[in-house]
């Protein structure tokens, strides 16, 4: 079995604190390896490496840390294949779901080459007499991610290359259930010639996360998880002084009209509701079908293909939906299942008693669909995170975007029609963060940034994109007057207009 280390100043460190996590492969329910569950001096350790190693990589020419950016990108792409592999044996999902993640995690690489175009400033001549003024942005420190276990290289990507790119040093608390992909991750940014100390990673629970929240010489925390535990990241790292942007839970709706192309609808919610098993904060967990023909024919073309998904291990090269992270994970799953039937739901797809040959010990569960789902049920008001899909059926348009809007999450949602002026309205008063127009997954471009409403955020600043950059930065603005040897004497008082 393999112990695995954290990798601070440029090198793999053994853990000291003589707490080790089980690290397991969910295909087999087999322990793989122990992680290090750091302690709080190995986690100032990491801090005090990024604390020193912050000014010389915050004087570094941003073309200069765009071009590790640019050998980042090439690592990635040689590696992929182990990466995908690494993803797909701690985590569970396909290799082709691991893949598609860790591609989406480097297109965000791609936006941070282009770092030395968005950290430009902005400059006014002659504001008063013989007066320039200008602004320009910079790094804020030591910066921090916290990240999640159902995305072990794609959420770090959404953190790292930013936030490095801008002059920031940082140290990554990856999930404890699955960090070798961070620790590869970390290895490679080495080698593309990132200096040593500049990015590290501490692999820990609640000991390593307090650390980071509390430490003065962190700036800011970026954070990936459930909205509990994200409401606590924010409300302790801002009491200690921090820039915190927290992404939180999500139940997000997918709403079918009448009109809907619902071939396409069909295909949109097997792939949102069921890759990557359902654990992913972007996944489509309720359908919300407008009108009972058009629920009794969403629910109809969707049964069969449910009940038709190829679950497997990640070695299966047909297997459509990998197992959950956990023994605890399946177990909470299947909770959520009971519960709603002894609430009276019609379960139209029970995924309980799939079996994998070979992988009996493995952490599997098939697709689950409910039908004629109440909006007073924890199927509906609860993050399952898990391959269970709801149906919720309304009478009309308006009722669709109340029971939307009134959910206590916001981080996405999705309709699917064949009319614009309904588009339009929906993109408009829908209250969510992220909108899909006959678009089931709404993850904006890497250029663009990533982030909800409501219950889904704490925070002012979304991740990746233009808002990852404001995030990761600051803005100093800067008034100037050179003698230029007239001498207008003293003023002691503002004057109106561009004198202010």
């Amino acid at each position: 079995m393999r112990t695995l280390t954290h990798y601070i100043d440029g090198k793999p460190v053994s853990g000291r604190s003589g707490r080790y996590g089980a690290v397991f492969n969910p295909a087999t329910g087999q322990v793989a390896a122990q992680a290090p569950l750091a302690s709080a001096e190995e986690t100032q350790a990491a801090i005090r490496a990024a604390a020193a190693a912050f000014p010389a990589w915050a004087a570094t020419p941003a073309a200069k840390r765009a071009q590790v950016m640019f050998r980042l990108r090439d690592l990635v792409l040689s590696h992929m294949d182990e990466l995908a592999a690494l993803v797909s044996s701690e985590h569970g999902k396909t290799l082709a779901d691991a893949k598609g993640s860790i591609t989406r995690g480097l297109e965000v690489v791609e936006f941070a080459c282009g770092i030395p175009q968005m950290l430009k400033g902005e400059f006014s001549e002659q504001v008063a007499g013989g007066v320039d003024a200008w602004s320009f942005r910079q790094p804020l420190g030591v910066c921090a991610g916290i990240t999640p276990f159902n995305f072990p290289a794609m959420v770090p990507l959404w953190m790292i290359p930013v936030a490095l790119a801008c002059g920031n040093s940082f140290v990554l608390k990856p999930s404890e259930r699955d960090p070798s992909t961070a620790l590869r991750l970390a290895a490679l940014f080495s080698e593309a010639g990132l200096p040593p100390g500049v990015l590290n990673v501490v692999v820990g629970d609640k000991e390593a996360v307090d650390t980071l929240l509390t430490d003065p010489q962190v700036q800011a925390v970026s954070f990936v998880g459930s909205t509990a535990i994200g409401k606590y990241i924010y409300a302790t790292g801002a009491a200690h002084g921090k820039r915190v942007q927290a992404l939180c839970g999500a139940k997000n709706h997918l709403v079918v009209m009448p009109d809907a192309d619902l071939d396409q609808v069909t295909d949109a919610l097997m792939g949102a509701a069921y890759g990557s098993a359902g654990e992913r904060c972007m996944a489509v967990s309720v359908a919300v079908a407008v009108g009972e023909e058009t629920a009794d024919q969403v629910v109809a073309r969707l049964a069969p293909r449910v009940r038709a998904l190829r679950v497997g291990a990640y070695t299966d090269a047909a297997a459509e939906m990998g197992p959950v992270i956990t023994a605890d994970s399946l177990a909470r799953i299947k909770g959520y299942v009971e519960a709603g039937l002894r609430d009276g739901a019609d379960l139209v797809v029970d995924g309980r008693g799939v079996r994998v040959p070979g992988h009996e010990g493995g952490f599997f569960l098939g697709g689950c669909l409910f039908d004629r789902v109440r909006p007073d049920m924890s199927i509906y008001t609860d993050e399952i995170f898990g391959p269970v899909l709801v149906v919720v059926r309304v009478p009309d348009y308006e009722s669709a975007l109340e029971l939307v809007n009134v959910h206590p999450y916001g981080n996405g949602a999705a309709l699917f029609t064949r009319d614009g002026d309904c588009a339009r309205d929906f993109t408009a008063r829908v209250q969510a963060g992220m909108v899909g127009i006959n678009v089931p997954i709404p993850v904006p471009v890497a250029y663009h940034s990533f982030g909800g409403w409501k219950q889904s955020l704490f925070g002012d600043l979304h991740v990746h994109g233009p808002e990852g950059v404001r995030f990761y930065t600051r803005q100093k603005a800067v008034t100037a007057r050179w003698p230029s040897g007239i001498r207008a004497g003293a003023q002691f008082n503002f004057r109106s207009g561009a004198d202010h």
